[in-house]
């Protein structure tokens, strides 16, 4: 018999919507779909605007003619330097004609999937450009052949996501159009190659002075390269950049299996050889210069073909002096093994660049186009006054602080030998004022002053003066106060108008001015301190209206200017008429010889005006040592430039800070003087300048002790010298070793006074 089942159902009651919420619920419906149309609308209309309005057809791309307007480059007084492109000199030429390695090597270094893709390369290229936008904060790039076809041909060069969206419709566009053989001729033959030069065959003419279809793999390389960024790898302005550059495609090229190893090894080992640009420019390595600095802010077919207005800082008839003068002196020279020259003048109050000459004859074969003042070399001695002015505003030495000028090795963690530096004259100086180190630039002071602020802050503290070269303090040893580190001239002219501007350093700056093809200001620079007529007698800059932070204080600023124009303090290693002095006119200057004699420089200033120069060979084979006497070669370059400058201007020394004194400070020592009970000052003395609560600096013992001389001549004897005895000597002792005064010399220390 069956059991009854124990399930009772669950009646489950529905209470049916009154016919109020029922009309509710459908109003609500009704009304969210309303919204939901109108917002799809919407949406609709705002993509069609912002995306396909006047969204130009690909279609016209293979007659699409540009009509770019020339930009013009000025003076400061309106003089025309350079017109950038007055047209785009093209000849279009069929894909058929040239050698396959020709557009391979544009798909090797542009767009490596050009065969794989539809105009857009998702993971290679918006992926990446991706990543990069959100990791640098700014639209990157991402373009295949494709997209920098359209972008250059029917679009605009801003960044904006609008535009890179255009670009990628058109891109997939076009590639339904076209086939990929149409799309890299027109490729080929659209985009910009430097100068005037768009397309390949245009390009092949101005760089090689040959068709395309005659060029090599090596020459095909280079020219595949430049589209990217045509300025920065130009052959003439950058050529090592440019050879980098070429290297890197042979190198994707080889990757990429379009070429052979043995083919790329004799590409690499060829020269760049371009020919000759042809030209009526003024102040070339300047305007090159210019045109860099536009391209970084507003693009190159902005720059190319924008019809700009570009107002600079350049003084052309300055330029043309000093153009003159340093050819005249870099002939004078060439017998002992100089070939090549640079000046940059500057106002250190604003930065502007009233003159920049890269080479002494910018269209002289091969690297006349080599901009040094942009370059890296070793500034040599020059550098200094940045190592003695940290150490004064940091209290480590003072101007009066003697510094031992003897034999001093220098011992480094993990360097088996010592580094001992030695004096350009080979002398040792014995007792030395900072004074007098600095201004007659003694080697072993100055490093131990390098040694005394420590390469890591030497390092750290050059920043502020902004040099950036100067990297990791692990790449550098005490020989950085010596030039042995390479810093560029636009950034020694940086750091040494922190010394001009009572400590403040001003950033080089070279335009003025710049207005669109309508007239617009798009920039214009101002400054308390401008004055657009620099031949007018100008007076003390205002200090007080200067921006930014500074490197050292403005009392250690006036100390070294004060130092480096103290005829006086250097006369022991320049004489007293050297080509350092500047006829009745107060002039900070130093000079700057590296040791292997491949670098000779010479940096001088006044409170309006910097002069430097450089003299060497761009291809660093040492000069002849008799130019390693620091006042020759690069001095009476700037000499005369100099005195072109302050012809007409008005003496104005540096300015006396208020926390800097006059003090009588002893000869012996460098401590300040004290008196004897008859009001006598207690050793022979000299004036100095101090800064108020820092005029201690490094401490200098004297003692009387027992030391080794040798029996023969009385000299102090190195350990481990045979034949010596002890005697009591007055001994002067710092930090790093001492000197004995009353023992015998192979050479007098030279008289201070």
């Amino acid at each position: 018999m069956k059991e009854k089942s124990s399930y009772t159902p669950i009646a489950i009651s529905v209470q049916k919507l009154s016919p109020t919420l029922k009309k509710l619920r459908k109003f609500l419906l009704s009304f969210l779909g309303m919204i939901f149309l109108i917002g799809t609308v919407a949406l609709a209309v705002a993509i069609y605007f912002f995306i396909f309005y006047n969204l130009p057809s690909p279609a016209s791309l293979k007659d699409y003619r540009a009509v770019p307007l020339s930009s013009q480059i000025f003076d400061r007084n309106g003089k025309l330097l350079y017109e950038v492109y007055r047209e785009q000199n093209r000849t279009r030429i069929k894909i058929a004609t040239l050698p396959s390695y020709v557009s391979q090597a544009s798909i090797a270094i542009e767009d490596k999937d050009y065969y794989r893709h539809g105009g857009i390369s998702v993971i290679g290229g918006i992926l990446r450009a991706a990543k990069d936008t959100i990791t640098t904060q700014k639209l990157q790039g991402g373009s295949t052949i494709t997209q920098q076809l359209v972008k250059s041909a029917l679009l605009t060069s801003e960044r904006t996501i609008q535009r890179k969206i255009k670009e990628i419709i058109l891109a997939t566009w076009a590639e339904k159009i076209y086939s990929k053989n149409e799309i890299l001729e027109m490729y080929l033959n659209q985009v910009p190659y430097g100068g005037s030069s768009y397309g390949i065959e245009q390009a092949s003419q101005t760089y090689f002075g040959k068709p395309a279809e005659k060029l090599t793999i090596a020459q095909a390389a280079l020219l595949a390269g430049l589209p990217q960024a045509p300025s920065l790898y130009s052959p003439y302005f950058n050529p090592d950049l440019a050879l980098a550059r070429r290297n890197e495609v042979l190198k994707k090229m080889l990757e990429q299996k379009y070429i052979s190893v043995s083919l790329q090894k004799t590409a690499l080992n060829t020269p760049l050889s371009v020919i000759p640009p042809k030209t009526n420019i003024k102040a070339p390595h300047f305007v090159f210069y210019v045109k860099s600095l536009l391209e970084e802010e507003y693009g190159t077919q902005q720059v190319e073909e924008g019809g700009l207005k570009i107002t600079t800082t350049l003084d052309m008839d300055l330029q043309q002096e000093a153009e003159q003068i340093i050819k005249e002196e870099i002939d004078k020279i060439r017998n002992l093994n100089v070939t090549n020259g640079a000046v940059l003048v500057t106002r250190p109050p604003t930065g502007e660049i009233l003159a920049m000459i890269g080479s002494d004859d910018y269209f002289a074969s091969p690297s006349g186009a080599y901009n040094v003042t942009t370059a890296f070399r070793q500034p040599g001695s020059s550098i200094k006054p940045i190592n003695y002015a940290i150490g004064i505003d940091r209290g480590l030495v003072t101007a009066a602080s003697i510094l031992l000028d003897v034999k001093t090795c220098f011992s480094a963690p993990g360097q088996p030998k010592a580094y001992c530096p030695r004096n350009y004259d080979g002398v040792f100086h014995g007792p030395v004022g900072v004074r007098y180190a600095l201004a007659s630039s003694y080697n072993i002071p100055a490093v131990k002053m390098l040694a005394m602020n420590t390469v890591t802050d030497f390092v750290a503290s050059s920043s502020a003066f902004t040099i950036t070269s100067l990297k990791d303090p692990q790449n550098y040893g005490l020989s950085l106060t010596l030039g042995g580190g390479e810093i560029p001239m636009v950034e020694m002219a940086q750091a040494y108008s922190a010394l001009a501007n009572r400590g403040k350093p001003k950033k080089l700056r070279a335009v003025l001015k710049i207005e669109d093809k309508l007239g617009k200001t798009l920039f214009e620079f101002k400054d308390p301190n401008f004055i657009k007529d620099i031949k007018q007698p100008l007076s003390t800059p205002n200090y007080f209206a200067m921006t930014g932070k500074n490197a050292i204080s403005e009392d250690a600023a006036f100390i070294v200017s004060h130092i480096l124009q103290d005829n006086g303090a250097r006369v022991a290693a320049f004489g007293s008429n050297s080509q350092l002095v500047i006829k009745d006119k107060s002039v900070s200057v130093k000079t700057g010889t590296t040791d292997d004699l491949r670098d000779n420089w010479t940096i001088g200033y006044t409170p309006d005006f910097l002069t430097a120069v450089w003299v060497g060979n761009n291809d660093f084979t040492p000069m002849n040592p008799y130019l390693v006497s620091g006042i020759t070669g690069a001095a009476p370059i700037w000499n005369r430039i100099m005195t072109v400058i302050l012809q007409d201007q008005p003496d104005i020394p540096p300015v006396k800070t208020a926390k800097v004194v006059g003090a009588r400070v002893c000869t012996d020592t460098g401590y300040i003087a004290g008196k004897d009970g008859s009001g006598n000052f207690n050793c022979p003395t000299r004036f100095e300048y101090l800064i108020q609560g820092k005029e201690q600096g490094s401490s200098i013992k004297v003692v009387r002790q027992e030391v080794p001389v040798t029996k023969d001549s009385g000299k102090l004897a190195d350990p481990g010298t045979p034949e010596t005895e002890m005697k009591e000597k007055t001994v002067l002792k710092d930090q790093f070793g001492m000197y004995c005064v009353d023992c015998a010399h192979d050479a007098q220390p030279t008289p201070r006074p």
